[in-house]
C-alpha cells in the first residue's frame, strides 16, 4: 500500500507543480478577458437569476442546481483542505485560493453555459455535462466516454472516499473503540444510501434544505471569531498577502508550497474548470443557457470567497502556529489544527461545532458527488437509469466506496482525489477553450437582449449553433 501511495503522491506533485497551475491560471485569464470579466461584471445579475422559478415541473430549478453544485463544492475540502493548505504552505496559500476562485468564476461560467446549450432531454427533465458537449460539439464520443469514466472514478470514487475519510478522522475521537473507523464508516454509508437510492430528485431536495443552513451557520461562527479577535485581524490579512508574495522564501520552498497548496486546495474546493458543476447546470430549467452559467459562477464565489475564507480566518485569528501541526510522516493534522484554533475562543464547543459542520459538509458532498456520477453513467450506458437491477448495483457500489474510504490513510486519500481531479481538468479545460466561442456568443446574445428589453428566450440558431435538442 505504501508503494502505491508513493507513486500516486509523485504523480500528484508533478501535475500540480507544473501542468495544472499553468493550465488553470492561463484558462481563467483567457476566459476572464474574453467575457470582459463576467464574474465581476454580472455578479449582481447572477444573484437575481437564482430566484427565478422553473417552468418545467419535472426538471430542477436554478436554485436547486446551485444547491446541488454547492453541495459538492462545499465539503470537507472547505475545512480540512483549507487548514491543510495553510499548514503546508503558510497563510499565503489563502491568497492563491482566492485568485484561483476569481479566475475560476469565468471558467465555471463557460463550462456551465456549454452544458446548458448542449443538454439532452430526459424523462425527468434535462441532463448533460462535459461528456455530452464533447460528443456533440467536438464530435468526439470516445473522448466524452473517457471523461465520463474519469468523472465517475473521481466523484463516486476518489472524492467520496476522501469525504468519508475526513469525516471519520474527525469523529473517531468521540467513539471509544478500536473499531471506530468501521462503525463510523458504516453509519455514514447507511445515511448516504438513504438519499443516493432515491436518485437525482431526492438529492436536489435534500441539498436545497441542508446547504443554506450549514453555510449560514458556518459563516456566522467565522464572523464571531473575527469579532472576538478584531485586534489581530489586520495582521492576519497582512500575513496572507506577505506570505503569497514572499519571494525571499523561494529557496526554501515556502513560496512554491504556498502557490501549489493554495491552487490545489482551491481547485479541489471550488471545482471550477474540472467539469463537475456542468452536470448540475445542465439539469436546470432556464430560459437562456447564460443564466445557469451565471448561477454556477456564483457557486464558486460562495464556496471559496465565503466558506473557505471563513475557515482560513477561524484558524489564523486564533494565532496558533500552523507549522506545528505536521505529523511524523509530514502529513497535515488539519482536524487538530482547526479544533484547537476554535478552542481558543469557544473551548470544548469549538470542537463540537467543527465536527458537526464537517459531518454536514461531508454528507452533502457525498450525495452531491453521486449526482454527478449518475449523470455520467447514463452517457456510458444509455438505458442505465431505466435498468433497476443495474442502478441498484451501481448505487450499492457507491455506498460501499463511502464505507471503504473511511479506512484510508490521509496521504493516499488526498493524493488519489487530487490525481483523478487533475485528469478531469486536463480534458475539460482544453475542450472549453476550443468551444469557448459558443459560450461567448451566448453571453453576447444574453446581454444584448437584456439591454434592449427583449425577451430572454434563447434559440441556438441565434448564435449559429444547430442540432441541439432544447434550444430549437
Amino acid at each position: 500500500m505504501d508503494f502505491i501511495a508513493n507513486i500516486i503522491s509523485s504523480i500528484s506533485g508533478y501535475m500540480y507543480s507544473y501542468i495544472l497551475i499553468v493550465l488553470l491560471i492561463a484558462a481563467g485569464i483567457y476566459f476572464s478577458f474574453r467575457t470582459k470579466f463576467v464574474q465581476i461584471r454580472l455578479l449582481r445579475e447572477s444573484i437575481r437569476v437564482i430566484a427565478e422559478p422553473k417552468k418545467d415541473k419535472d426538471s430542477i430549478s436554478s436554485f436547486q442546481a446551485l444547491m446541488v453544485s454547492t453541495a459538492s463544492r462545499v465539503g470537507t475540502g472547505n475545512i480540512v483542505g483549507v487548514t491543510g493548505a495553510i499548514i503546508m504552505g503558510g497563510p499565503g496559500a489563502v491568497f492563491w485560493m482566492w485568485l484561483i476562485a476569481l479566475l475560476g468564476g469565468a471558467s465555471a461560467f463557460v463550462e456551465s453555459t456549454l452544458a446548458q446549450i448542449y443538454k439532452k432531454k430526459g424523462s425527468d427533465g434535462s441532463y448533460g455535462g462535459p461528456a455530452y458537449y464533447i460528443k456533440q460539439a467536438l464530435k468526439a464520443p470516445a473522448l466524452g466516454g473517457v471523461f465520463a469514466v474519469f468523472l465517475i472514478l473521481t466523484y463516486m470514487g476518489g472524492f467520496n472516499a476522501l469525504a468519508s475519510f475526513n469525516l471519520t478522522d474527525f469523529v473517531k475521537a468521540y467513539v471509544p473503540s478500536d473499531n471506530a473507523t468501521l462503525y463510523i464508516g458504516a453509519v455514514v454509508a447507511i445515511l448516504s444510501a438513504v438519499v443516493i437510492f432515491g436518485g437525482g430528485k431526492r438529492i436536489s431536495k435534500a441539498t436545497q434544505v441542508i446547504v443554506p443552513i450549514m453555510a449560514v451557520a458556518y459563516i456566522a461562527v467565522a464572523l464571531l471569531m473575527i469579532i472576538l479577535n478584531i485586534g489581530s485581524f489586520p495582521s492576519v490579512i497582512a500575513s496572507i498577502f506577505t506570505g503569497a508574495f514572499n519571494f525571499s522564501s523561494v529557496a526554501g520552498g515556502v513560496f512554491g508550497a504556498a502557490i501549489m497548496n493554495g491552487i490545489k486546495r482551491g481547485l479541489y474546493s471550488n471545482e471550477a474548470g474540472i467539469g463537475s458543476a456542468p452536470n448540475a447546470a445542465a439539469s436546470a430549467d432556464v430560459s437562456h443557457p447564460v443564466k445557469q452559467g451565471l448561477v454556477q459562477m456564483l457557486s464558486v464565489f460562495i464556496d471559496t470567497l465565503l466558506i473557505c475564507s471563513s475557515t482560513a480566518f477561524m484558524v489564523l485569528c486564533a494565532g496558533l502556529d500552523p507549522s506545528g501541526y505536521l505529523d511524523a510522516s509530514g502529513n497535515a493534522m488539519s482536524g487538530l489544527y482547526i479544533q484547537e484554533s476554535l478552542g481558543v475562543n469557544f473551548g470544548a464547543f469549538g470542537g463540537y461545532f467543527i465536527t458537526a459542520a464537517l459531518a454536514l459538509f461531508a454528507y452533502t458532498t457525498v450525495v452531491g458527488n453521486y449526482f454527478y456520477a449518475e449523470m455520467n453513467i447514463s452517457y456510458l450506458y444509455k438505458n442505465a437509469l431505466n435498468n433497476k437491477p443495474f442502478m441498484f448495483c451501481y448505487r450499492l457500489l457507491a455506498v460501499i466506496i463511502i464505507f471503504v474510504g473511511a479506512q484510508f490513510s490521509a496521504g493516499l486519500a488526498w493524493d488519489t482525489a487530487d490525481v483523478l481531479m487533475g485528469c478531469m481538468a486536463l480534458i475539460n479545460v482544453p475542450v472549453c477553450i476550443i468551444l469557448g466561442n459558443t459560450a461567448f456568443k451566448a453571453l453576447k446574445d444574453y446581454t444584448k437582449k437584456k439591454k434592449s428589453g427583449e425577451s430572454l428566450e434563447f434559440k441556438a440558431a441565434d448564435i449559429g449553433v444547430s442540432g441541439t435538442e432544447y434550444w430549437k
